[in-house]
C-alpha cells in the first residue's frame, strides 16, 4: 500500500510524462535541445521575481519562459546569428540576471537543489490538478497544430505554400514548451526538464517507425522511466530526479540494440 505521498509523486510524475513525449518528439525533430535548455534557465529569473513580488511561482516561471521563446523568434527575424548563437546568447544573459537578482535580493531565500533537481516526493493535491488540467490543454493544443507544425519541421516553405502558416504554429509550440517548464519546475526541476524531454523522444525514435507512433512511444517511456525511476529511488534512497532520467538514459541504450535483426535471425532459428 502506497503511503499518500508516494502516490501522489507517481500520479504528478506519469502526467508530466505524458506531456513531454509528444512535445520532446518535435524538439527532437527541430534540432532544439538547447532550447529547452534556454526556457529552463529563465526558469530561476522567473522564480525569483514570483518571490520579489510575492506572485505565483507558476505563473511567473511561465511568463518568463514566455517572453524569452517570444524573444528568440524576433532576434531570429531580425538578425543573422545563426540559431545556437540566439539560444546561448539568451540562455546565459537570463541566467546571469537571475543570479544578479538573487544576490541582490538578499531577503529571498531559495533552496536551490530543489529548484535545480526538484522534489517529486513533495506534491500536493493542487500541483497534481495543474500538471494534468495543464497538461490536457498543452495536449489539446499541440493536436489542433499538429498539422502546421509538422509541415512546417518538415519543409517551411512548402508548408507556406500549403497555406498552414508554421510561423504561427511554431510560436504556439515555443509557448507550450514555456508552459512545460513552468509546471515541472516542482516535479524534476530546472536541469532535468530538458533531459525529460529529450531522452523519451530519443529513445522512441530508434524503434519507431511514423510520427504519431513516436509521439506515443516517447509518451510510454517517459510514464515507464518516472515508475521505475521513482521505485529505484525509494529502494536505493536516490535523487529521484537524477533517478527517474537515469532510467531514462537505460531504456535508450536499450533501445540502440539491433531488435529487428534479432528477431529476424530468431525466426530463421525456428524455421
Amino acid at each position: 500500500m502506497f503511503d499518500d505521498f508516494l502516490f501522489r509523486a507517481f500520479i504528478a510524475g506519469i502526467g508530466l510524462a505524458l506531456i513531454t513525449g509528444p512535445l520532446g518528439c518535435f524538439i527532437v525533430w527541430r534540432r532544439l535541445s538547447y532550447f529547452g535548455d534556454t526556457l529552463s534557465h529563465s526558469a530561476l529569473l522567473g522564480v525569483v521575481a514570483a518571490y520579489a513580488l510575492n506572485f505565483n511561482i507558476i505563473l511567473s516561471v511561465f511568463i518568463i519562459s514566455g517572453l524569452i521563446s517570444l524573444s528568440l523568434l524576433y532576434l531570429q527575424k531580425k538578425t543573422n546569428l545563426p540559431n545556437d548563437a540566439l539560444l546561448g546568447l539568451l540562455a546565459h544573459s537570463v541566467l546571469a540576471i537571475g543570479l544578479v537578482l538573487l544576490g541582490l535580493l538578499s531577503f529571498i531565500r531559495i533552496d536551490l537543489m530543489g529548484l535545480l533537481f526538484g522534489d517529486i516526493l513533495s506534491v500536493n493535491f493542487m500541483d497534481i490538478l495543474i500538471v494534468w488540467i495543464g497538461g490536457t490543454v498543452v495536449l489539446i493544443i499541440l493536436i489542433l497544430i499538429w498539422r502546421p507544425l509538422f509541415a512546417g519541421t518538415v519543409n517551411l516553405e512548402l508548408a507556406k505554400a500549403e497555406g498552414l502558416n508554421p510561423e504561427f504554429a511554431n510560436a504556439i509550440f515555443t509557448i507550450l514548451i514555456a508552459a512545460v517548464i513552468a509546471i515541472s519546475i516542482k516535479i524534476v526541476g530546472i536541469l532535468l526538464i530538458t533531459g525529460l524531454l529529450i531522452i523519451p523522444a530519443s529513445a522512441s525514435r530508434n524503434i519507431s517507425s511514423t510520427p504519431i507512433q513516436m509521439a506515443i512511444f516517447a509518451s510510454m517511456i517517459g510514464v515507464m522511466s518516472v515508475v521505475l525511476g521513482l521505485y529505484s529511488s525509494i529502494t536505493w534512497n536516490t535523487s529521484t530526479g537524477p533517478t527517474i532520467l537515469g532510467i531514462s538514459l537505460i531504456v535508450f541504450l536499450i533501445t540502440l540494440l539491433p531488435w529487428k535483426k534479432l528477431l529476424i535471425f530468431k525466426k530463421k532459428i525456428k524455421s
